[in-house]
């Protein structure tokens, strides 16, 4: 059994990193709130662009917008991995990095040799240390994605694709639904590919016309998909962390109670033990 001493000084460790964890979990929750409103403020316009690219759409203008340009044969595609700049958030990066392996993995059995962009130190970290070669690395998003973010990762990619150098361009990321449900989600952010229940741009009276709207809508469409699976990672991560923290925080009171008892049994038997040391002695005199 531990000495009373001991148990001592492991309660007031255990007390110290409790402490640490609950503020962590406080910062995490009020963080989660101001993101989660972020998410919340970009649903309605990617949800507006979207129904304006079902009203544009055409068959026709694949002809004239290379990001409309399907592929008959995918041959040189790019994977962009999004995970966290730090740690202590659960499985949230061990997730998004698994997905992304599976993700190569399969693409290289088709025969595909897909380039890896990542976003996050934990993403670089993980394939940097097993020597994965990496296309592009980004660790300037914060916990508070911007456009300009979001068009610093998109528009290389995006150029690339118009030149023809890229067919397909892939985005792992975290998919928000509540601060307990963010699995990993597999976005295809190019090509373009026609939206379901498209309309024909004939339907409709332009001004101006479909050519001049689209070449601006597009990009902004392709741009805003990455800017919203930003801020949903944001999302995502703050609510892996309070999780995380919230669930070592419990742990640490459990440790402290089980420590408490041994210190108190520990303290008794001294106790115990010193008294019929006196006890004995006593008795020697006698």
């Amino acid at each position: 059994m531990q000495s009373a001493k001991e148990v001592r000084r492991r309660i007031k460790s255990v007390d110290n990193t409790k402490q640490i964890t609950k503020t962590m979990e406080m910062v995490a929750t009020s963080k989660l709130k101001k993101a989660t409103d972020r998410v919340r403020a970009a649903e309605p316009y990617s949800e507006a662009l979207d129904v304006v690219v079902r009203s544009l759409y055409a068959p026709e203008f694949a002809e004239r917008f290379p990001m409309l340009r399907q592929p008959e044969e995918v041959k040189n595609l790019a994977v962009v991995l999004m995970t966290a700049n730090r740690g202590l958030c659960g499985g949230f990066n061990a997730n998004l990095i698994r997905e992304t392996r599976i993700l190569r993995e399969e693409l290289m059995e088709k025969g595909h040799a897909p380039e890896l962009h990542c976003v996050g130190r934990k993403g670089i970290a993980f394939f940097r240390f097993r020597s994965v070669e990496m296309e592009s690395q980004n660790t300037d998003v914060g916990d508070i994605p911007t456009v300009e973010d979001a068009d610093g990762i998109v528009s290389p990619l995006l150029k690339r694709f118009e030149e023809g150098e890229l067919d397909q361009v892939l985005v792992v990321s975290a998919e928000f639904r509540s601060a307990l449900s963010t699995p990993p989600r597999v976005t295809e952010l190019l090509p373009i590919r026609p939206p379901e229940g498209a309309v024909s741009a004939d339907s409709y009276i332009l001004s101006p016309d479909a050519d001049l709207i689209l070449a601006r809508l597009l990009p902004a469409y392709v741009r805003n998909t990455v800017y919203k699976a930003l801020v949903e990672n944001a999302a995502a991560e703050q609510g892996a962390r309070r999780t995380a923290m919230k669930n070592a925080t419990d742990n640490a009171g459990d440790m402290l109670e089980t420590l408490t008892r041994n210190y108190n049994r520990a303290r008794q038997a001294q106790i115990t033990q010193e008294i019929s040391e006196i006890v004995g002695g006593a008795e020697g005199l006698a």
